[in-house]
């Protein structure tokens, strides 16, 4: 896998012509997508279901797609999404009555799981879990909508969840979703996060292709 991955969101992204954009966006550089399915219940906002999401695979896209639940209860839509193709579900440790459990039902379908923590969720929550999960997906804002700024004090939650993976030895992903531009991107790149997750910072420009280049332009300095 790359050091870096760019996850663009579709919540910005064009739905009139949703498979087409998001063609769009893969073709510019993006490394995968990310399908936030909101509730209006465990967040203020109802965004979009299965459905959708097989459509997706029907339109032809076959870049690796994050299934992020923001959904409660849990555990019934996570068979409703594997049954129409889902690989990696990410759902947040409040909407489960039982994270392990829900964690072992994701891994009974063949999937790979992630845990979403919000800016104010505790760390605590991963603490008997992570040798079952591959993801931890911290939110630099309140989830519920696209387009708000990124939350400094991230920053340091990022630093010390890179940590607390390295002590653990486990190989797992740590994302970053929420405000993420071009020009904060090395900072969190620097505080130890390897996939972004980005939506109006892509979507709402004309050329993805500039965006992303310059993206990635970013990130590279990080690596030499």
């Amino acid at each position: 896998m790359k050091k870096f991955i760019i996850s663009s969101s579709i919540l910005s992204a064009d739905f009139a012509r949703l498979g087409e954009d998001i063609n769009k966006v893969l073709i510019a550089g993006a490394d995968k997508i990310h399908f936030d399915v909101m509730d209006n219940h465990y967040v203020p906002n109802l965004t979009f279901g299965p459905q959708v999401f097989k459509s997706l695979n029907d339109y032809g896209i076959t870049a690796p797609i994050d299934i992020h639940l923001m959904v409660k209860p849990i555990d019934r839509i996570i068979y409703d999404f594997i049954k129409v193709g889902a690989k990696h579900i990410i759902f947040h440790p409040e909407t489960s009555k039982n994270i392990k459990k829900t964690l072992e039902l994701i891994k009974d379908y063949g999937c790979t799981s992630g845990l979403a923590l919000n800016p104010k969720t505790s760390f605590n929550y991963l603490e008997s879990v992570m040798d079952k999960i591959n993801t931890i997906l911290l939110m630099s804002v309140n989830p519920g909508f696209e387009g708000q700024l990124f939350i400094p004090n991230t920053l340091n939650k990022i630093r010390q969840l890179r940590k607390k993976i390295n002590d653990s030895k486990y190989k797992i992903n740590l994302e970053i979703d929420g405000g993420i531009k071009i020009n904060n991107i090395l900072s969190i790149a620097n505080a130890g996060a390897n996939i972004f997750v980005i939506g109006s910072a892509i979507f709402h420009q004309k050329n993805y292709k500039y965006v992303i280049d310059e993206i990635n332009n970013k990130l590279l300095k990080n690596s030499n």
